[in-house]
């Protein structure tokens, strides 16, 4: 039962954020990538302000899978870069921390580009 309770917590979390986007796209003049840089942006901050962590402890891949949990393991990254090889550590940090994440991403696009057999517009 636990299980299928952290699943529901998941889809409502990321179900949040997606309609917090949607209402943005509705009702203001954003565009979309604006919107999208806005989430990664709001990762970061709610993670440099310790408000974060717990959502993702909370929501699992409901808050590790948007945007704002990219924005959220960049800055975390980063963070612990910082404090192991100083300033250098700001440089390599994110990119070594988002590392898998991007991997995957990549991964799957391309699964999924050979699957739909995509064709460029």
């Amino acid at each position: 039962m636990d299980m299928i309770l952290d699943y529901v917590w998941a889809f409502v979390i990321g179900g949040v954020f997606c309609v917090i986007a949607q209402i943005l796209l509705d009702k203001t003049a954003l565009t979309p990538a604006r919107i999208l840089v806005g989430y990664v942006v709001a990762g970061v901050i709610l993670g440099a302000i310790g408000l974060y962590k717990p959502i993702m402890e909370f929501a699992g891949a409901g808050a590790s899978t948007p945007l704002t949990g990219f924005g959220y393991v960049i800055a975390d990254g980063t963070k612990k870069a910082v404090e192991e090889k100083g300033i250098l550590g700001a440089l390599s940090g994110g990119l070594t921390a988002s590392a898998k994440v991007i991997a995957a991403v990549l991964t799957m696009s391309f699964i999924a580009a050979i699957i739909s057999k995509s064709k460029p517009k």
